[in-house]
């Protein structure tokens, strides 16, 4: 089986070298450089707890699947690239800062034998720079984080080690059809056949031509920015910290501030606006924060869908598949999505989760007539 898979984030390169794991011939096809869009502008958090919840929908099972898979998946990325990822078991506080926000989490706890919920004295214990007018914080010890800027470099050669093909600053600007079905990509320098093709590009993925409109994927860019903090004065937190609408990443030398979200297009540029508003809400979770410098400001676009949910699967135009729209979850999807897309070109059973994210759902006509 001949795939070409457009996109060179962590989604793309992971399903590659799946598929080329499993003897498929596969070409992926880069815009620019592997893992350098959004896999690389992101905090690398595998924070189920913190992003999903504890609900019980297709989304939160699945995430907490593929967080289940990070270590086995980690171990084997470093193993073949050579290339050391940072994955580590952190653990995340999410703080309380009234009495309303800790009994939703002391709820929370209770429901889950994984989760704590611990008083503002056990928490500043775990991480002093707390403010002692915290009312109390949610510990679950199982959350990890990986270093994603080396992730994209390791997966990239993980994926061609197994015998996969990448092209890079070469962007794939239409697809071209024939008999009813996705026949090549087209590139500014070349044309690939294949049998699969794959999109994802992240935010770029609905920007191709000669899509019939019922296969367009439903993929909107969304803004974020982030600050990286150095330390002054103090250590670096131990564990990712969430409140006060922002999150924290200790990361080597350094402490990652995230994310603003905000809908500009395909506008990547930073702002100060923005770098203010994630300096003065850190401050406001952790005032001993006030005297850290920024380090470095950075700006990516995610991939949005109208329901916020990935679309993983195959579109209306038969032979063109989907894997996008993971929104902030990149990350942590990223090896239950490549299983996923594996499973699903073999032939082989997949998740039932998969099903809520068929990329046709927001199809009015689920049966379009393409020529």
């Amino acid at each position: 089986m001949r795939i070409v898979i457009i996109g060179a984030g962590v989604a793309g390169l992971s399903i590659g070298w799946r598929l080329a794991q499993a003897g498929a011939e596969v070409t992926v096809l880069e815009r620019a450089q592997p893992g350098h869009a959004a896999t690389w502008a992101s905090a690398g958090m595998i924070s189920a707890t913190a992003e999903i919840g504890d609900h019980h929908t297709p989304e939160a099972r699945f995430a907490r699947h593929s967080a289940a898979l990070w270590p086995h998946f980690a171990r084997e990325i470093e193993e073949i690239s050579g290339i050391d990822i940072g994955f580590r078991v952190d653990g995340t506080l999410i703080v309380a800062r009234t009495p309303d926000q800790a009994a939703t989490l002391r709820a929370r706890a209770k429901g889950s034998a994984g989760l704590e919920f611990l008083a503002t004295a056990n928490a500043r214990a775990l991480e002093p720079l707390l403010p002692a007018e915290m009312v109390g914080a949610l510990f679950d010890p199982n959350e990890a984080q990986v270093d994603n800027r080396a992730l994209g470099s390791a997966v990239a050669i993980a994926f061609q080690r197994a015998g996969g093909v990448l092209h890079t600053n070469e962007a794939v600007v239409r697809i071209e059809t024939g008999n009813g079905r996705a026949v090549a990509a087209r590139t500014p320098f070349s044309r690939y056949d294949a049998d699969v093709f794959i999109l994802a590009a992240g935010a770029w993925s609905s920007r191709l031509e000669g899509l019939p409109p019922a296969a367009v994927p439903q993929v909107i860019p969304v803004k974020g920015e982030m600050i990286a903090l150095a330390p002054s004065g103090a250590t670096l937190p131990r564990h990712m910290i969430w409140g006060n609408e922002v999150y924290l990443v200790p990361r080597r030398d350094r402490l990652l501030v995230g994310a603003t979200v905000s809908c500009e297009g395909f506008d990547s540029r930073t702002t100060e606006a923005a770098a203010t508003w994630l300096q003065e809400h850190v401050v406001g979770l952790m005032p001993a924060l006030h005297a850290w410098p920024v380090v470095e400001h950075w700006a990516g676009l995610r991939p949005g869908s109208p329901d916020d949910l990935p679309l993983i699967g195959e579109t209306a135009l038969d032979g063109l598949f989907v894997a996008s729209g993971q929104y902030r979850n990149g990350i942590l999807l990223a090896p239950a999505i490549a299983d996923a897309m594996r499973d699903l070109l073999l032939g082989k059973e997949i998740a039932a989760e998969i099903r809520a994210f068929d990329p046709s759902r927001f199809v009015a006509d689920r049966s379009p007539s393409i020529d």
